[in-house]
């Protein structure tokens, strides 16, 4: 069976279950879950149950996904997500986007929890992607991206260099100047994972320009906009380095981080699905 009959039977499972054409595709990423539980008249599908689906197998993330509303807008979300160390390719790591785009959605809502590499950062902090270096790209046939509408690969050169949406941006950080919480733009550097950095390699990213650094996103954002699809990545910062001073991190903080910070990750759904 061919990637594209995978993905028609995929997104047929889930339509068979949840019946509205979705506005908007939302990945929640560790600590950060609880936004599922807002979803209304919420419609949850298992992975296992969707052709095409890995398995998420990262403490925090529940392995699913939901068809519902929120803030009276149709969404699908993803209760977890893949990640390239749990020792998927890029290409099953991003066939949610796939599916989510399917279905129908028209822009997409990533968000991670991810170390912080400036010095400015504190825990809780929310950055918004404005760009991101990709440290394990690999080459990709965007050209298997296509369901039974013929969507296909249309990864122009303005959106490779323009991934994140600016007004998608914009919405966000003034939603959080008026929910009164610190967010700002910054630059999300992916690596493979899942160890945190060494004390040289977070010197390294600062040299590189990076602001948060984390183990997801870039491949399925590249994969969403190659699909039409316009992009919100929000960072909520679970820990900051200090080459200098180096502490202990572990994934029970992040997913702590996670849960404090939730309320400010809501304003900014609920802002973005409300004005985009």
């Amino acid at each position: 069976m061919n990637d594209s009959e995978i993905l028609r039977q995929s997104v047929a499972v889930f339509q068979s279950r949840f019946h509205h054409r979705p506005h908007a595709g939302i990945i929640l990423g560790s600590g950060l879950g609880g936004l599922a539980d807002e979803i209304q008249d919420a419609v949850a599908v298992d992975y296992h149950d969707l052709p095409g689906f890995a398995t998420s197998t990262v403490g925090g993330h529940r392995g699913q996904l939901i068809g519902g509303t929120l803030d009276g807008v149709p969404v699908v979300a993803m209760a977890g997500r893949f990640h390239r160390y749990e020792g998927y390719t890029d290409d099953e790591v991003t066939f949610p986007v796939r599916v989510m785009a399917a279905l129908g959605a028209e822009i997409m809502i990533v968000s991670n929890a991810a170390g912080g590499v400036s010095p400015e950062l504190a825990v809780g902090d929310i950055v918004v992607i404005r760009d991101h270096i990709d440290l394990v790209k690999r080459p990709q046939p965007l050209a298997a991206a296509i369901d039974e509408d013929g969507l296909r690969d249309r990864m122009t050169t303005s959106a490779q260099t323009n991934l994140y949406d600016t007004e998608l941006m914009g919405i966000a950080l003034a939603a959080a100047r008026h929910a009164n919480f610190h967010a700002q733009t910054g630059v999300y550097l992916a690596t493979t994972g899942p160890t945190f950095e060494t004390r040289a390699e977070y010197r390294m990213m600062r040299i590189f320009g990076a602001h948060v650094v984390g183990m997801s996103t870039a491949p399925e954002v590249c994969v969403a906009r190659s699909l039409g699809i316009r992009v919100l990545a929000l960072s909520m910062v679970s820990n900051v380095a200090r080459p200098d001073a180096p502490e202990p991190a572990d994934h029970d903080e992040v997913l702590a981080a996670g849960r404090a910070a939730a309320f400010k990750l809501r304003a900014i759904v609920a802002s973005v699905l409300t004005h985009a």
